[in-house]
């Protein structure tokens, strides 16, 4: 059985590319393999900055012969019926065979296809998979029409058996496939033959090439970290660069440079983003100091001065850039050193949306907001508050203007420079997180209300203008914000009923947009803008809510209204037909449900079904996530014992005769369960029993040991079991009748009482 070894040689690929073009070639030549008969034993995939590779071993030498009989027209069916048959199975009219069938003779073709050798089938295919490869970015040159990532130079197709090796002749575009390639461009030029993957393999070596991107990557990493420890230093890990610098270079050269003492007081944030941005090196801190005082480059090349002239260049380019960043460091200090209020002042002339205002604007919302959440996540107001108010204010600095990336990093050091307190400063850091699933989440009580007060204002203010996210685009991330939250809530253990502070947060976007639609009437404009957005409570009474300024916002029952010291009003009925006026509950609770969703995409991972995540939101409050989880836990953790199948037996048992009976009669049987009224002593065992359960019940509730509570419900089956056996529900006597229903309701509302089980499917 032939080995396939295929290569595809161009100019340098882009590192970014390399890992997908790689897996993609094998996918596309494996899947045309299997598809044309073959089989194979195993493939591989490589790249390097100059070529793929695809190695396929154990490759069938041919495709089987297939025979296929083929259904046609009766032989006395119209000539144009039999001509179309025959073109359709590319078979003569002597060719096919009558058969007897029910309905007379029909006419039958056999098919068959002889089977066709490895080669012929490779050669067809891979001109085809290199044509319509799928890289991201594509160019032609030349005169040529192939299309390919960057200008492909040549091809290397070869089988190789026991017996030898032989090329697969075809031709792309004017570049006939062979058995050569080519090592390093400058430590070995030239070309060389090659007859299988081992041989392949070995001579790149020692053309000093090597094949494997993780084999690079582990020799960049080994070599780094060794540099560092010999000079007592330490490797700031980067796996993310390091793959980057693996598609590189074909031959690693590891160098470690030193960085110039007039840099290294600046923040290690600023040296390793800048090193890591413009220049691609690495970074090698001082553990005691924790300074980054030298960098690690990777050449592609060996020299005869060991690196000595490449670090030099390195070390001049990275002086010119690390000068820029002193440079914005020093302006922003002094900004920062002043309090911070030009950029403060600039950002209300930042848009965050057209329907949303400014930064600024935003700003106000999430220091009103933090405030009141606070207290929920014991946290100081006042300084969260305070952080709340300069948490943004490092987007107008130059650093994070030339790095956004740097974004709170760099705040956290202009508060502290302003002279904030630490905790106000970590916030400014940490209430951008979690920006992704593997990013940790703020735990510092007053970063964490700065940090739900943000996300919280993103998701109200787009739930607002009705900008939720749809099945296949969420342009404003609102999926990750509210997930953010929902990791904040669980990994901090907060106990915090959301519905509050959504609707806090959903009345500060209304306040705000009104005094600016008040400002929009003062300044001349006879109508409202079009981007005005206002919310309406339909439950509230009468809920009044001061603004700053001169605008005090009143939403009773159906009407809103604008007032101003001059006693100037602007009615429910006449905005609502120039502006969108929307419920405040129904959004509130529209949110709380896309919560829900991102909980149970949470959860997933945890192997929690996403019934028993419903089971337990219907029971209140739905809003306590940190409650509702336990519930959840709890509950998924019961139902893998036995005695959780026996709770849900028992309860589906009592309700399902309950909501028979009730469908029937009309009514509901929720009260009066009286054991006076049993009959039987299975019936006045189950009271006792239930009576014995509560009593348990009602404290592991209290004490949210749901494990414990539910356990008590467990013993409750045999009672219910013995109960259903002794007595017949629906007895002559309606007395009797309802008295037993409503204990029916009693043993639903009992075994109910962690989660609502009629969620659960099954």
């Amino acid at each position: 059985m032939p080995d396939l070894l295929l290569e595809l040689f161009s100019e340098e690929i882009p590192a970014r590319m390399q890992a997908r073009a790689a897996e993609d070639l094998k996918r596309l030549v494996t899947d045309g393999l299997v598809e044309a008969g073959l089989t194979y034993a195993g493939a591989g995939a490589f790249a390097t900055p100059r070529r793929l590779t695809l190695t396929v071993e154990g490759l069938t030498a041919h495709s089987p012969t297939t025979r296929e009989e083929r259904r046609g027209p009766r032989t006395d069916a119209p000539e144009a019926a039999i001509e179309g048959f025959l073109r359709g199975a590319g078979v003569r009219r002597d060719q096919l065979e009558a058969r007897a069938d029910k309905k007379g003779e029909v006419f039958f073709a056999v098919i068959e296809k002889p089977g066709r050798a490895a080669s012929d089938i490779i050669a067809d295919l891979v001109p085809q998979v290199i044509r319509d490869f799928p890289w991201p970015k594509s160019m032609r040159w030349g005169a040529g029409s192939l299309r390919w990532v960057r200008p492909l130079q040549s091809i290397l197709c070869v089988l190789s058996s026991e017996t030898g090796s032989e090329v697969v002749a075809f031709d792309v575009d004017g570049i006939t496939a062979g058995d050569t390639t080519e090592g390093h461009r400058f430590m070995s030029p030239g070309r060389f033959s090659v007859t299988s993957f081992q041989d392949y393999e070995a001579k790149l070596k020692r053309a000093h090439v090597i094949l494997s991107a993780s084999e690079r990557a582990e020799h960049i990493r080994h070599e780094a970290e060794q540099m560092a420890f010999a000079a007592g230093l330490e490797l700031v890990a980067d796996p993310g660069l390091l793959a980057e610098v693996a598609g590189l270079v074909e031959w690693p050269v590891v160098l470690m440079g030193t960085i110039e003492d007039r840099f290294l007081d600046l923040p290690p944030e600023v040296l390793q983003t800048s090193m890591k941005e413009h220049q691609k090196f690495f970074s090698v801190r001082n553990p005691k100091t924790g300074r980054i005082e030298r960098f690690i480059t990777v050449a592609n090349r060996e020299t005869a001065d060991h690196g000595a002239t490449i670090l030099a260049g390195n070390q001049k380019v990275l002086s010119a850039r690390l000068s820029d960043a002193a440079f914005f460091w020093e302006n922003d200090l002094r900004v920062a050193k002043a309090g911070m209020g030009d950029w403060l002042d600039g950002l209300a002339n930042v848009t965050f949306h057209a329907k949303l205002g400014s930064q600024a604007d935003r700003i106000g919302r999430i220091a009103a907001l933090a405030r009141e959440i606070a207290p929920m996540v014991g946290a100081d107001a006042d300084l969260a508050e305070e952080a709340a108010r300069i948490a943004k204010a490092d987007l107008r600095s130059e650093m994070v203007g030339e790095f956004p990336e740097l974004q709170g990093v760099m705040g956290r050091y202009y508060a502290l420079a302003s002279g904030r307190a630490p905790e106000v400063a970590d916030a400014c850091r940490d209430h951008w997180k979690p920006m992704g699933q593997g990013d940790a989440v703020p735990t510092a009580p007053v970063s964490l209300a700065v940090a739900l007060a943000d996300k919280i204002d993103t998701l109200t203010g787009f739930w607002a203008i009705d900008e939720k996210p749809t099945g296949s685009k969420d342009p404003y991330a609102l999926r990750r914000a509210a997930l953010g939250v929902v990791r904040m809530v669980l990994e901090n253990g907060v106990r915090l009923g959301l519905e509050q502070p959504l609707r806090a947060s959903f009345v500060h976007i209304a306040v705000q947009r009104a005094e600016d639609c008040w400002a929009y009437f003062q300044a001349g404009n006879p109508a409202l803008p079009d981007d005005s957005v206002f919310l309406s409570f339909y439950s509230a009474k009468d809920a009044s809510f001061d603004g700053a300024g001169l605008v005090t916002e009143k939403l009773v029952e159906g009407s809103f209204f604008l007032s101003t010291e001059k006693g100037t009003m602007f009615d429910y009925p006449r905005i609502q037909t120039l502006i969108p006026v929307r419920p405040l509950n129904t959004l509130a609770s529209d949110l709380l449900a896309f919560f829900h969703d991102r909980l149970k995409v949470h959860l997933r991972d945890e192997g929690i079904r996403h019934d028993i995540i419903d089971a337990a939101l219907a029971k209140p409050p739905a809003d306590d996530l940190f409650l509702v989880v336990a519930r959840a836990r709890a509950l998924a953790a019961f139902l893998a014992t036995p005695d959780g199948e026996n709770l849900v037996q028992g309860y589906r048992r009592a309700a399902n005769i309950l909501t028979q009976a009730e469908e029937k009669d009309g009514v509901e049987y929720r009260y009066g369960a009286d054991p006076k009224f049993a009959e039987t002593d299975a019936e006045r065992a189950l009271f006792d029993a239930l009576a014995q359960a509560q009593a348990a019940i009602k404290p592991a509730l209290a004490a949210e040991d749901f494990a414990g509570a539910m356990t008590q419900m467990a013993s409750l089956r045999a009672p219910i079991d013995a109960f259903f056996e002794a007595v017949q529900v629906n007895a002559d006597n309606q007395i009797v009748r309802r008295n037993r229903l409503n204990l029916l309701h009693r043993i639903v509302e009992t075994c109910g009482a962690v989660a609502d089980l009629s969620k659960l499917e099954g």
